[in-house]
């Protein structure tokens, strides 16, 4: 460790020494102070470290969150090792790509997950031991067998440049890539956030988001720095939310549609008084959030433009200031709009979303050709695409053809993935895949598919089920249109923009 870095386990290490009485976490109703929770990621690191884990390994980890995950995180920092946080909620073969893509040396899973990934020792071979939370399956070791090797160990520190966690993201190409977050990118994000939301020792965070998401590690590791605590929740449960603000006095939360919703519906339901929140940030209607001011007028909502590529958000602004926007440039994040050159362009012209700074990610993990394409021209190109006002806030316009993306829910599908399964359909011959409004959800995923000669259309319903057998379910199209033929662009691929004109109402 150098003489001017400071990683994330230099704030850990910072809030033991001097504040480690005061509450680090809160879950399932048991505090954990800053000392107690130092204590035990050097248990941890000394842990991995006997079983072979050094600095720049990988750890695999699949679990709702809970407080060994946070342990994990912490020791790894010790470490210098590379966390790798695999969605739950993905397919047992999408979540074994997470998993061989990044080639750990450990793995540690929540009972519910090990049958699905019992074997992948044959498929990864470097994988040098299987843990489990809670019970431990067949092919699975005990996770208290890591906190036998004694107090600390003599691992050096990582440098503030190294990885830290690898969020798998960006399906362009059908399989997802990882995106590997520096302590640096992190630490930077968790500034914006501290600096946008002005947050200090007393402020209470809602950590209900998955600990796999960058929002949800974003949202800790920011109230860490910031000296603050934050409440815990192993899954969201809109009641128990609405209780937890109103009992220890909430003041933040990140959140994803419906959630926002759900909670205030559930604290009118119960009574539970909101008047401690100050700050809320996330993707949510226009509807959901005048809710919001109404019943919390002493709170703000935040609009902002984000992807785990850029450890969070790069732009951040309050929702009443420019109903609408998606915020402006964060403190340490220069954002731009390029065109096809790359050449920057003026107030009210559209192009690409472009970003540079210390929250951008070190690259996509083994994909050094996607990586090289991403950082052209000295930025990041987010495949995303907006425009700037004349009062320099961004205005979100959608994304560009090689990066459809789709967030039901927060969550990241891609039309390659879902596409490439509806191929797999023996009735179907090609498939157009694109994101529709929902009331609900934000967006919803839409299939609009051609048969092969000769077959019937088949049951929409068994076609939605068919993907959702075969990957995520919150990837299946909500609706699958079945058509003649798919109209054609001028070099005989898909016309997608016909498409999605004539089938992307209603």
């Amino acid at each position: 460790m150098g003489i001017r870095d400071f990683t994330l386990w230099s704030v850990i290490e910072r809030n033991a020494r001097w504040s480690g009485a005061g509450t680090a976490f809160v879950f399932d109703g048991t505090a954990h102070s800053h000392a107690q929770y130092a204590a035990r990621a050097r248990r941890l690191a000394a842990g991995l470290a006997r079983a072979g884990v050094a600095r720049g390994d990988r750890v695999a980890v699949v679990a709702q969150n809970r407080p060994e995950y946070l342990d994990l995180y912490a020791a790894a920092a010790r470490l210098g090792a590379i966390v790798v946080p695999v969605n739950w909620r993905l397919s047992a073969e999408e979540m074994a790509h997470a998993v061989t893509d990044t080639t750990p040396r450990l793995l540690l899973a929540d009972p519910e997950y090990q049958p699905a990934l019992a074997t992948l020792r044959e498929r990864c071979p470097g994988l040098a031991a299987l843990h489990g939370y809670g019970r431990a399956e067949e092919g699975f070791e005990p996770y208290e067998t890591l906190l036998d090797a004694g107090d600390d160990c003599d691992a050096p520190h990582a440098e503030a440049g190294d990885g830290f966690v690898i969020i798998h993201t960006a399906a362009v190409g059908g399989l997802p890539r990882g995106a590997l977050l520096s302590h640096a990118g992190l630490l930077a994000a968790g500034m914006q956030l501290i600096n946008r939301w002005r947050l200090g020792p007393d402020d209470v965070g809602l950590g209900m988001l998955p600990l796999f998401h960058v929002s949800g590690l974003g949202q800790f590791l920011a109230m860490l720095q910031a000296g603050g605590r934050t409440l815990v929740s192993a899954r969201f449960d809109p009641k128990a939310a609405a209780r937890q603000i109103a009992e220890h006095k909430v003041t933040v939360f990140s959140e994803f549609a419906p959630m926002l919703g759900a909670i205030l519906d559930a604290a009118a339901d119960e009574g539970a008084d909101l008047s401690s929140l100050r700050a809320i940030s996330g993707l949510d209607t226009p509807d959901t959030i005048a809710r919001f001011h109404a019943a919390c007028p002493q709170a703000d909502f935040w609009s902002g433009y984000g992807q785990s590529e850029v450890s969070g958000m790069a732009t951040l602004a309050r929702f009443r200031d420019r109903p609408g926007a998606a915020g402006r440039p964060a403190l340490l994040t220069e954002v731009a709009v390029v065109d096809e050159l790359d050449r920057p362009l003026p107030a009210g012209h559209s192009g690409e979303i472009v970003v540079r700074g210390p929250t951008v990610f070190l690259g996509y993990w083994n994909l050094e050709a996607d990586t090289r394409e991403a950082f052209r021209n000295g930025w990041h190109h987010t495949g995303d695409l907006g425009r700037f006002d004349q009062d320099g806030y961004l205005w979100f316009e959608g994304r560009t053809p090689a990066k459809e993306l789709i967030k039901p829910g927060g969550e990241n599908v891609y039309p390659a993935e879902v596409e490439r399964v509806l191929l797999e359909h023996p009735a179907i011959a090609e498939a157009v895949v694109f994101g529709v409004a929902d009331a609900e959800w934000g967006e919803a995923v839409r299939a609009v598919c051609a048969c092969r000669p000769g077959a019937a259309p088949p049951d929409e319903r068994l076609v939605i089920e068919f993907v959702g057998t075969r990957i995520a379910r919150f990837k299946k199209p909500k609706r699958v249109i079945f058509v003649e033929a798919l109209p054609r662009a001028a070099g005989g691929a898909p016309d997608r923009a016909a498409i999605r004109k004539a089938h992307g109402d209603g």
